[in-house]
């Protein structure tokens, strides 16, 4: 049993060069190569409330040499597409509820400054309540999880948690909320994660591996008055199919189909972007990923053909970042095949948790996919490409958009009435995936069965809420003065 007031490498500054010790799962604790029983981890989570209490898991300290977000940012924006940056800080402008969803790794250095219990788990790394959503497994079944793993990494629950609480009653602010609501949410969302954790603890590995949160559960969780909202959004994640995309992205240009231009958010390129000769990725990237697909998956992919692919701005934080959609056709036109490319960097945790086990940043991503959402998609793979100084690229594919909605906050999304129905299925689904990939008895000893622990995230997320909007107000000061340029005529997507 191991627990410590502050996170290795709370101060550090730059990249470890060895992989640490956070990089390697070790889900469940041992004696002398023994498995220790239920119980006996029950009982030890309990007794690190002695080392780490809530009320210091309730405190939020920042870092004594904190980095402003200003230089955070500027030092991300060094491996990004230039031209592109601007969009990325545009989009963070609109709220301080979306300057979060950009700002990953200027929490990842707070976090690292905050107790921790060193419970491990493969987190998420980016968790806030727009990180989730309805997605199709293999068998098209309709299941509710987290979606994005671009930050995933190895480290102590707490982190995901913490980012998740602080998400919520900034996103809850930025409606117009009251704190009485951002309490409640709070509540909700780590109740929810307690009792699901003390559920997991005790279920057999192979019934824990086969958990979903399906559309019956999805249902049960909204209120009666909520449900034709809900219906809206199951109806239009139903409706996201290739055929829907093929309509909606692409049209005939002579006498084939292309993807439609809709600068700069969805263009075409020539020969290069920022240097790089965007054509030989593609080409290079696609042999790579489809040589290591697993061999059914591999098969059914060769009998596509790529028609057309552009660049494609997704999110807050990942723009600037190489995405791209990739129009393939099989038997017919009728027949398209839509994959996401999205360029994989080091998740904003490694100067802190260290480097992933995985060489290549898109199987780090993969992997954590695999490991938090436990039905990912068949086409879900990664790849690399290298040649010298020209291209230098670590990525994964995935569908576009089948059966994938995304939950917004905002209008058609999470608003402050189904906001509280929405909040109990974020902390469900967290804790189903900590617990695929960690000790759930040991945090469900922590956490205990009393409402202590969430009023202990309530008092870190009110918190953690008020650094946000402090350097949010420095990042819209720095666009006032002309330090950082920004786009302002797109709207998040």
């Amino acid at each position: 049993m191991s627990a410590t007031k502050k996170s290795p490498r709370a101060q550090s500054k730059s990249t470890p060069k060895s992989v640490s010790k956070f990089s390697v799962l070790t889900p469940v604790k041992t004696h002398k190569g023994k498995q220790l029983s239920i119980q006996r981890r029950l009982k030890d989570g309990r007794a690190l409330r002695k080392i780490i209490s809530f009320a210091d898991q309730a405190l939020y300290t920042p870092p004594k040499h904190r980095v402003g977000p200003i230089e955070i940012l500027q030092k991300q924006a060094e491996s990004r597409i230039a031209s592109l940056i601007p969009i990325r800080y545009g989009r963070m402008l609109q709220s301080p509820f979306a300057f979060y969803r950009g700002g990953a790794a200027i929490m990842a250095q707070d976090l690292a400054n905050q107790p921790s219990t060193n419970i491990i788990v493969q987190l998420c790394g980016d968790m806030h309540v727009s990180n989730f959503g309805l997605f199709g497994t293999a068998e098209h079944r309709l299941v509710f999880g987290i979606n994005d793993f671009d930050e995933t990494l190895p480290g102590s629950w707490e982190w995901d948690i913490k980012r998740l609480v602080a998400s919520a009653v900034i996103a809850c602010e930025t409606l117009g909320g009251s704190p009485a609501i951002c309490k409640k949410l709070v509540h909700r969302i780590s109740s929810e994660y307690r009792k699901r954790m003390a559920q997991y603890a005790h279920m057999p590995y192979l019934d824990l591996a086969q958990q979903f949160i399906g559309e019956k559960d999805v249902r049960k969780h909204f209120n009666s008055a909520h449900q034709k909202t809900l219906d809206a959004y199951l109806k239009e994640t139903k409706g996201q199919n290739n055929i829907q995309i093929l309509e909606k992205l692409t049209t005939i240009v002579g006498k084939n189909r292309k993807i439609i231009n809709k600068p700069p958010l969805i263009e075409h390129f020539d020969k290069s972007i920022d240097g790089k000769p965007m054509v030989d990725l593609v080409d290079r990237a696609l042999l790579n990923y489809s040589s290591t697909l697993l061999a059914d998956r591999q098969v059914l992919f060769q009998h596509y053909a790529l028609k057309d692919y552009a660049r494609k701005v997704v999110g807050v934080g990942s723009v600037g970042t190489t995405c791209m959609v990739l129009y393939f056709e099989g038997n017919s036109p009728r027949d398209p095949l839509f994959l996401q490319y999205k360029e994989a960097q080091e998740s904003v945790l490694t100067p802190y948790l260290g480097k992933s086990i995985y060489p290549n940043m898109g199987r780090r991503v993969v992997a954590g996919q695999r490991l938090l959402q436990g039905a990912p998609d068949i086409f879900l793979n990664s790849g690399f490409v290298m040649d010298g100084a020209n291209l230098n690229q670590h990525f994964y594919l995935r569908q576009l958009r089948d059966m994938k909605g995304g939950i917004n906050v905002g209008p058609g999304g999470v608003s402050l009435k189904n906001f509280p129905d929405y909040a109990k299925l974020f902390g469900w689904a967290l804790a189903l995936g900590h617990a695929r990939s960690g000790d759930a008895a040991m945090i469900s000893g922590y956490c205990g069965e009393t409402q202590e622990f969430d009023d202990a995230m309530y008092s870190f997320a009110q918190s953690y809420a008020k650094q946000n909007h402090a350097d949010y107000e420095v990042f819209c000061q720095a666009v006032k003065a002309g330090k950082i340029q920004v786009s302002r005529k797109k709207t998040l997507k």
